[in-house]
């Protein structure tokens, strides 16, 4: 086993944001994926070739990787962890959900704790420079008193999209988790809350609710609401206060402020061009995933408890 070739699995477009990062980190990878359609678009974007056929093919063939990065579809993120994880990978960095549905998340932490293997959840908007500003002032000013965010969906786009009904039907799992792990990441977890969610039967590709609200008290003391339409106009965004300022993440690349005293927005200059040049928040993620850095992951543990949350805001089944 090799601890120093990265396997890439997958050749979409996420898998081309990867190897644009693990190119400019110099960090030695073969990217493996299945059809030739895939892989000559990923040939023509990145220049990089892809192995195809599939992860098991060259797991027949070849010793596994001490450490990989898994960039399948969602319906796929599950069974090719799993793949890994017997085959004797140690480490591994997974795509966001990390898996379809609870099930399916709690079949990986089962696995991976009896191989004792690591595996993150890829939430890379925890590694935006814009949420590394937002920390460092709400340091300054002596942490978070209270936050309000929201995660509306544009459902006249989704509708038509090509995601399978699958995906389609665990929305809040699979895409707004990316909004809701941040909101939670930054203030805590929820531990004195209540949610509530409506509209069921109303939207055809997810049958089990349209509008989501909630609010409560996290583990750390910090006061936090949500509201979400997906029949309504809207968009992702957070706003974050403390005792001096007034924080807003919308859209979530740039941060905003408000000073205490006036209602003035204002636009925070970035200290660097890093999200600018590689997908946000890959570059910084990436890197500290190749440094053993774990500080700002999310492990399996924390996603396989998370997902008991979404399913609770949105209504899906306890399973």
């Amino acid at each position: 086993m090799s601890k120093d070739l990265l396997w890439l699995i997958g050749a979409g477009s996420i898998a081309q944001d990867y190897a644009k990062v693990l190119s400019s980190l110099k960090q030695p990878f073969k990217v493996i994926g299945r059809g030739e359609s895939s892989a000559l678009s990923f040939k023509k974007t990145t220049g990089i070739s892809v192995s195809t056929g599939g992860l098991n093919v060259h797991l027949k063939k070849n010793n596994p990787p001490y450490i990989a990065i898994v960039a399948v579809g969602v319906e796929q993120l599950a069974n090719t962890t799993k793949d890994l994880i017997r085959s004797g990978t140690k480490r591994i960095l997974l795509e966001k959900p990390g898996a379809l549905n609870l099930e399916e998340i709690n079949s990986i932490y089962r696995l991976a704790n009896k191989k004792k293997v690591e595996v993150y959840i890829a939430y890379n908007r925890r590694f935006y420079h814009s949420v590394e500003q937002l920390r460092r002032f709400v340091d300054e000013d002596g942490g978070l008193l209270s936050m309000n965010f929201e995660f509306t969906e544009w459902g006249h786009i989704i509708k038509d999209a090509q995601n399978t009904p699958e995906v389609k039907n665990y929305w809040l799992m699979g895409n707004s988790s990316h909004v809701i792990d941040l909101a939670f990441h930054l203030c805590g977890k929820p531990k004195d809350w209540k949610c509530w969610h409506k509209g069921k039967g109303v939207i055809d590709w997810h049958p089990t609710s349209a509008r989501f609200c909630g609010s409560g008290i996290t583990d750390r003391g910090v006061m936090f609401s949500y509201l979400s339409d997906w029949q309504a106009p809207g968009r992702w965004g957070l706003e974050l206060m403390t005792a001096k300022r007034r924080f807003i993440l919308r859209p979530m690349e740039k941060l905003q402020v408000v000073k205490l005293g006036s209602v003035l927005i204002q636009f925070i200059e970035p200290e660097n061009k890093i999200d600018y040049n590689f997908k946000p928040g890959l570059f910084n993620q990436t890197k500290k995933f190749l440094e053993g850095d774990n500080s700002l992951m999310c492990p399996l543990s924390e996603q396989v408890k998370d997902m008991k949350v979404y399913n609770m805001m949105a209504g899906y089944a306890k399973n």
